[in-house]
């Protein structure tokens, strides 16, 4: 190194290889006070960047010290590659190097993931184009890539980056992928099972051996995770069942040498079943103890279960919440007897301190007014807490169908020792929907239906619906606004209008019929709440029926116009009821819902009655297996001694009552042509077995389901034919809880058929059940 009189090179870093080399002093400088300092060669660093990270100021007395401290604080930053300090005079003159900057981040032979995933994924440690370059960060992405692959189960997945000068002093990386093949779980064994066999466990598990699903499951695929559930699941099952000495030994996992395939070994020790010889309440009972001791329900001479001494516990720990003791605990404390396997559980109950609910918070509604999650809460501020108000809060805010999750938290007040505030979190979704409903028969074609609606317009809480039906014989189109809180009571008004215009199947079989039965008006309810699950409805409506008839019409249609005329004009008085106990109105497993609604045609127009019943029952009788019941019924007749209005006749047959028959195709038919006109009575039952997907698991977004439906409709007019009692029908079908809705595919054959039944063997629907 050369040194004028001018310039002198103090100390030099220099990267190099794998790491930091120093360089040893060339010449010792003498002290002196820093008058100005430069920066040479940046090129995409701001020069302010670099002062504020150099610990040399003007003004500051120059030593070797600090130019070591200079480099040494330059290095860690990470932008150079090499730095080098000299002085010129009362000048300190700083060179760097920089290090390039990513300019791109590509990939290539990526066709498992979608690129824009994979850029995320590298983002997520720290590697996107902007940043300097660092290889360490790149054999990081390396490995996270490859760790994308694993979690997909591509165990050959190889990846390679190439770097790649390009201008400006940047770079441009190319991660190069070799997926190989994805490795299949081929075997899952399990070693010590006595009791229980292996296809026993499996049951409890995700994680299988390939099957016909697997391409939607993806639980061929092994993952950790996964695998730490389904063993923690196989626990459970034996402890449930008294195995309080179950314990897995060991979890082996092998590959085979071509990465392809696995194999899993999972060792385990069963042990005996325990039966519980006592059991306890201990600790603070409040003077509640006969109250408490109702709750338990594990016994002496029971053989002993996890779950049901959790469900216990938590029965317990509800019942102390109701009275205002948010933080209580119940903890079983077992005695074990190894040599008759016998336990004796003590539950020692510690109810802590009463407390009072100062705030209710409420976060997460960007959307959604706090007004319409706060009038659904029944744990009031100021008041004790009430564990169970909390749970049917929680439980109205979910029914109300706005969000995809409601979280309610109990946080204690600083502070103080008997508050708490409550804090309800929502994440909200989408809540305009569309409905769609397809049907194919052979007389009539596609049958379509399409509604959209939204459910908290402006966040308000209120719903409006547009529905619209273009089925070649009945069209409809309505518009419906629900307010849930017409008052601050909680009074429900219902305001529907539409316009409605029927063409009784097979009619157009001429091809040049003009029959219709056209109906418009609108009605007005009102529900009113007289429990948490029950409503009363009240209602009164208008409505004119006009009967377009022509040579082809059915002779029951021409009677009834040739004796009251084309035109009727009612004013109903409608009166209902309504009880939804059910766990979910998406995809239900327990509880029961009902309705029933009666009809007053008053003497302003058509005089008649009607009355109307559905009832809905699921019972979970086996993990993931579900028994729907569903019943409904109607009754019409005419007043003062005139029959019932034609036009208001019930139909049964199709979708969403007895399938495998043509839409509204069963009851009467006229008796001059044969086309099916509906009836006063009508029937319908269906009973259907919904159970998860083989080789899905328990997933409940997609399930099989077989039915039976069975109904019929019957009318009184003298010029019909037809009935001969009940019709019933068998099949099977699909059910998916789609992002738009749940999708029904339904097959049904008919059990009896009778001369002039019409049936429908393939449907298709949308948002309605059963």
């Amino acid at each position: 190194m050369t040194v004028s009189s001018t310039t002198r090179y103090v100390r030099a870093l220099t990267f190099a290889g794998f790491g930091l080399g120093a360089a040893a002093t060339a010449h010792a400088t003498e002290p002196f006070v820093v008058q100005d300092i430069r920066i040479d060669g940046l090129a995409r660093i701001e020069p302010g960047t670099v002062f504020a990270y150099l610990p040399i100021k003007q003004g500051d007395t120059f030593t070797d010290d600090k130019a070591s401290d200079a480099i040494r604080a330059l290095f860690a930053t990470g932008f150079f590659s090499d730095v080098r300090i000299a002085t010129e005079g009362t000048t300190v003159v700083v060179q760097v190097q920089e290090r390039p900057a990513i300019g791109t981040i590509d990939f290539a032979g990526i066709h498992e993931f979608d690129k824009d995933n994979l850029t995320k994924a590298l983002k997520s440690v720290g590697l996107s184009p902007g940043l300097v370059y660092d290889k360490a960060l790149v054999d990081k992405a390396e490995q996270e890539l490859k760790r994308q692959y694993l979690t997909r189960g591509y165990y050959a997945a190889e990846v390679t980056t190439t770097v790649t000068p390009i201008d400006r002093n940047r770079v441009g990386l190319l991660f190069s992928v070799v997926e190989g093949p994805s490795a299949k779980i081929r075997q899952i064994n399990f070693i010590g099972n006595n009791t229980f066999s292996e296809g026993t466990l499996l049951d409890e598990m995700q994680l299988s051996t390939p099957n016909w699903f697997s391409w939607y499951t993806k639980n061929d695929l092994y993952a950790k995770d996964k695998l730490t559930g389904d063993l923690e699941n196989v626990r459970n099952y034996y402890l449930d069942r008294g195995y309080l000495e179950f314990n897995i030994d060991s979890t082996q996992v092998s590959l085979s040498p071509d990465k392809k395939d696995m194999y899993l070994t999972v060792s385990i020790h069963e042990g005996d079943p325990y039966t519980i010889s006592g059991v306890s309440l201990a600790g603070n009972l409040l003077d509640r103890q006969a109250e408490l001791k109702k709750l338990i329900t594990v016994k002496a001479g029971q053989r002993f279960s996890a779950q049901k001494l959790k469900d216990t516990t938590k029965a317990l720990v509800d019942k102390l919440g109701e009275y205002g003791y948010a933080f209580a605990s119940v903890n079983a404390e077992p005695q074990i007897d190894q040599v008759h396997h016998a336990v004796s559980l003590t539950l020692q109950v510690d109810p802590g301190r009463r407390v009072y609910v100062r705030h209710v918070n409420i976060t997460g509604n960007t959307r959604t007014r706090d007004e319409v999650i706060r009038r659904e809460m029944r744990q009031l501020e100021s008041a004790w807490f009430d564990s169970s108000r909390l749970a049917l809060s929680k439980d109205r805010i979910n029914r109300l169908g706005y969000f995809t999750d409601v979280e309610v938290a109990t946080v204690p007040v600083e502070g103080t020792q008997d508050e708490v505030d409550v804090d309800v979190k929502v994440t909200e979704k989408p809540t305009g929907t569309i409905s769609l409903g397809v049907g194919y028969g052979s007389g009539e074609g596609p049958i379509i239906s399409a509604g959209v609606s939204q459910d908290n317009v402006f966040g308000s809480g209120t719903s409006l619906s547009l529905n619209v039906n273009t089925a070649t014989t009945y069209r409809t189109l309505s518009v419906t606004q629900i307010d849930p809180y017409f008052t601050i009571d909680g009074i429900k008004r219902i305001t529907d209008v539409y316009y409605r215009t029927t063409e009784p199947l097979y009619y157009s079989s001429t091809n040049d019929t003009s029959f219709r039965i056209i109906s418009y008006g609108a009605d007005t309810k009102f529900g009113i709440p007289f429990s948490e699950t029950d409503m009363v409805y009240f209602g009164l409506g208008i409505e004119q029926d006009r009967l377009d008839i022509d040579a082809n019409t059915p002779q029951t249609y021409k009677d009834y116009v040739d004796e009251f005329g084309r035109v009727s004009n009612t004013v109903p008085l409608t009166v209902g009821w309504s009880r939804d106990n059910r766990d979910s109105a998406l995809v239900p497993s327990r509880g029961y819902y009902a309705q029933a609604n009666a009809e007053y045609g008053t003497p302003i127009g058509t005089e008649y009655y009607k009355a109307d019943a559905q009832m809905q029952y699921y019972y979970s009788f086996a993990r993931g297996f579900v028994l729907g019941l569903n019943f409904q019924g109607g009754y019409g007749n005419g007043l003062g001694g005139k029959p019932y209005p034609i036009f208001k006749n019930y139909y049964a047959g199709g979708i969403g009552s007895v399938r495998g028959y043509e839409s509204g195709s069963l009851g009467p038919r006229d008796a001059t042509t044969g086309d099916p006109i509906g009836g006063s009575k009508m029937l319908v039952g269906n009973i259907e077995l919904t159970f998860p997907l083989p080789g899905t698991g328990y997933d409940r977004t997609l399930r099989v389901f077989t039915f039976v439906d069975g109904g019929n409709v019957w009318g009184s007019e003298g010029n019909s034919v037809g009935a001969n009692g009940l019709r019933y029908s068998y099949g099977a079908g699909l059910e998916w809880i789609s992002p738009i809705g749940p999708l029904k595919l339904d097959l049904g054959f008919p059990i009896v058929k009778h001369t002039g039944d019409q049936y429908q063997k393939f449907q298709f629907q949308i948002g309605t059940s059963f």
